[in-house]
């Protein structure tokens, strides 16, 4: 069994400038606690899928759906964070040769050529692998798409991010690589926050990122990460305690075809009772998985400690992490989150 007690997990998006001061902030305080790196989602990433959404805007097989009200995208204590006008595809619009440029590719192509110029000068330790991380097609699907016609739209970008998957498997030597797919929008499913959820929503979903994650080879590392969302930097949804995050996790080992290298589950703020990590017990985590969870908060170490020795009871061997990435945060609190990771290693 790998010892992850010392090993930090970096979900995503870090609010930097580029690629190379993420790459360079992180290993100058994290190099030896990571075994992946993300790219920091920098640039029109910073929050995450909403580049899709305008992308998908000016799309000529696309238009508004003017016939259903806007979605209002709220958190967990009713804030509303946007209200945004749904899409849907045009009518009559050929879907067998349609792709969408999702863009992803180009980013984690530009992004590797700095992490291999760094690694090569020893700035980013050897064994260390690049992280691409990617939303699921349902991120996009229920963000911003209308349910007129949302089925025949997955169908389309889930064939495009398929296509844009091959492009990153393409360019980028595999023993260097690990994708990690966000899981998101998934859990907000799960917790009723869509409007026309089907009856089979579970298996759908499971479905879902198992056809994601067995496009990826077997000699490319794999990962997921649980979300409840962060666009206000707070969750979207609440978690109530870790029963969602492992019956999520439990879904994909089960569904999947190849092996999951790692898995990152969300906790909460605050101190929570230990009941709340008691469904960790349920966690069926394969041989050979990475499990690190989701327990650091900004400028809150004595609260971080407990919260870590509460999971440990329960599960002794995981990695930390925070429950989500930083695109939305304050980048003035960039060096204290990464030094809160290394406090915790002592």
């Amino acid at each position: 069994m790998t010892e992850l007690n010392n090993l930090a997990h970096l979900v995503g998006s870090i609010p930097l400038n580029s690629s190379e001061e993420v790459f360079c902030s992180v290993c100058d305080t994290l190099g030896g606690h990571v075994k992946r790196l993300p790219d920091g989602e920098t640039g029109e990433r910073t929050n995450w899928i909403f580049f899709q959404r305008q992308m998908l805007a000016e799309h000529p097989a696309m238009e508004p759906d003017n016939s259903i009200p806007k979605f209002a995208f709220k958190q967990w204590d009713g804030k509303v964070i946007r209200e945004v006008t749904l899409l849907k595809l045009v009518d009559d619009v050929d879907t067998d040769s349609l792709v969408f440029p999702i863009g992803y590719s180009e980013h984690a192509i530009e992004s590797f050529q700095d992490f291999e110029r760094l690694q090569a000068d020893g700035k980013i330790p050897a064994e260390v692998k690049f992280q691409v991380s990617l939303p699921t097609p349902f991120a996009t699907g229920f963000n911003y798409i209308s349910p007129n016609g949302r089925d025949k739209f997955l169908e389309v970008y889930e064939k495009s991010m398929a296509i844009d998957v091959q492009k990153i498997l393409d360019a980028i030597l595999h023993e260097k690589l690990a994708i990690q797919w966000d899981v998101c929008q998934e859990v907000l499913i799960f917790n009723n926050y869509f409007p026309h959820r089907s009856e089979n929503y579970k298996q759908e979903v499971f479905d879902q990122l198992a056809r994601i994650g067995d496009i990826v080879p077997a000699d490319v590392e794999l990962g997921y990460h649980i979300c409840y969302g962060s666009p206000g930097d707070d969750h979207v949804v609440k978690p109530e305690d870790f029963a969602m995050s492992v019956e999520f996790s439990n879904g994909i080992f089960d569904n999947i075809s190849r092996p999951v290298e790692f898995i990152h589950m969300p906790g909460t703020y605050g101190q929570p009772e230990d009941a709340f990590y008691a469904p960790l017990a349920d966690l069926k985590l394969p041989e050979g998985c990475e499990l690190y969870l989701g327990l650091l908060f900004f400028d809150d170490t004595e609260n971080d400690a407990a919260r870590i020795a509460a999971a440990r009871k329960v599960v002794p061997n995981f990695g930390i992490s925070t429950v989500c990435g930083w695109g939305r945060a304050n980048p003035e609190r960039v060096p204290s989150l990464l030094n809160s990771h290394k406090v915790t290693f002592g």
